[in-house]
C-alpha cells in the first residue's frame, strides 16, 4: 500500500484492529464488536489508508498481522487500557469499590487466597473479587485480568513486576507407599520406587525438570497437568512425588529425608496503566500479606 499522505485517524478504529488481531477473521471479529462484516472490513481498511501501511496479510486461514501491524499492536493495545481507566467512575480516595480480577495458579487460589478474602471483602463492601485460574488463557495486556501472581517471569510489557518470595518443594509419599521400605536419602537411592510428576507439555517446570534430572532416564509412573493430582495419586499410593510443602499441610503425606534443591518464585504482575488504582492496590497488597503469612515455608 503506498502511502497517499497523512489522513484522519478515527480512534474508533482501534479495537477493530485489536479485535482482528485476536480472532484472526473478519467473521469473528464482528461477532466480538456486535458489527456487520463489512462494517469491519471498510473500517480497517479506512485505518490502513490512514497510516498508509498495510497491517494485515490476508490468507485464506484468515487476516495475520503484518510487520507494520505487529509494531502496531503494543501501542494499540496501550490505547486500549487508557480508554478502560477513561471509562471507570470515579471514587472518593477514601473510596475502594468495583470489581477486580486476580488470575492465579489453581492450587494458591483454593489453598490460600480464597480462604483469606472474607476478611478483605468485610472490609471493603463495594468490592467484588473475580479469581481466574485458567492462567494460560490469561492476558494482562488483553485486560482478560487487572493483576496476576505466577510461577514465572513474563518477559515483556507494560506491567509492573514484583518477586513476593518462592515455593520450597519436597519429596513426598503416603504411608501406604512408604510402608515397609527404607527412605530414599535421594531420587536416585530409590532405583525401585516409582514416580508421579508433570506431563511433557509442563516439562518447563522446575520440579518436572529436577525430577527428570535425577530420574537419569527412567520413565514417571504418572504424568499430570495440575498439582492437586499429584497430590491425589501420592496419597493413593501411587508413587512419590516432588510436591511445594504447603499443598501437604493438610494431607497425611509423610516427607522425605531426600534434598529436593528446587526454588520457584512468585510473582506478582500488574499492568503499568492499573497500577495507580487504589481498589488494585488494596487487593495485590491483600494477596501479597496473604501468601507472606502462608505456613510451612511457603514464601521466604
Amino acid at each position: 500500500m503506498k502511502n497517499a499522505g497523512p489522513k484522519r485517524l478515527h480512534w474508533d478504529d482501534a479495537p477493530v484492529f485489536l479485535a482482528i488481531a485476536r480472532q484472526g477473521t473478519l467473521s469473528a471479529a464482528a461477532t466480538e464488536l456486535g458489527l456487520g462484516v463489512a462494517t469491519v472490513s471498510r473500517r480497517i481498511e479506512r485505518l490502513e489508508e490512514a497510516l498508509g501501511h498495510t497491517l494485515f496479510l490476508r490468507h485464506q486461514s484468515g487476516y495475520h498481522l503484518s510487520r507494520e501491524g505487529e509494531a502496531l499492536l503494543p501501542r494499540a493495545e496501550q490505547l486500549e487500557h487508557a480508554m478502560h481507566g477513561f471509562q471507570q467512575q470515579p471514587t472518593s480516595l477514601d473510596d475502594v469499590s468495583g470489581h477486580v480480577r486476580l488470575a492465579t495458579a489453581e492450587t494458591l487460589a483454593n489453598d490460600i487466597i480464597i480462604p483469606s478474602l472474607a476478611s478483605l471483602l468485610a472490609s471493603y463492601p463495594e468490592l467484588t473479587v473475580e479469581v481466574l485460574t485458567d492462567t494460560s488463557t490469561v492476558n494482562l495486556h488483553g485486560h482478560d485480568a487487572d493483576l496476576a501472581v505466577r510461577m514465572s517471569r513474563p518477559g515483556r510489557g507494560n506491567l509492573k513486576i514484583r518477586r513476593i518470595g518462592s515455593l520450597h518443594y519436597g519429596l513426598y509419599g503416603s504411608d501406604s507407599y512408604l510402608h515397609g521400605r527404607s527412605l530414599p536419602g535421594t531420587v536416585s537411592s530409590g532405583m525401585h520406587d516409582r514416580y508421579i510428576g508433570w506431563a511433557q507439555s509442563h516439562a518447563r517446570l522446575p520440579a518436572a525438570r529436577w525430577l527428570e534430572q535425577h530420574l537419569q532416564g527412567r520413565p514417571l509412573t504418572l504424568a499430570t497437568t495440575t498439582l492437586s493430582a499429584q497430590v491425589k495419586a501420592a496419597q493413593a499410593g501411587i508413587g512419590l512425588a516432588v510436591l511445594p510443602d504447603f499443598v501437604t499441610r493438610h494431607t497425611d503425606l509423610q516427607r522425605l529425608p531426600a534434598l529436593v534443591d528446587v526454588e520457584q518464585p512468585i510473582w506478582l504482575v500488574v499492568h503499568a496503566d492499573l497500577s495507580a488504582s487504589r481498589r488494585i492496590r488494596v487487593v495485590a497488597d491483600h494477596v501479597v500479606s496473604v501468601l507472606q503469612d502462608a505456613s510451612s515455608g511457603l514464601v521466604e
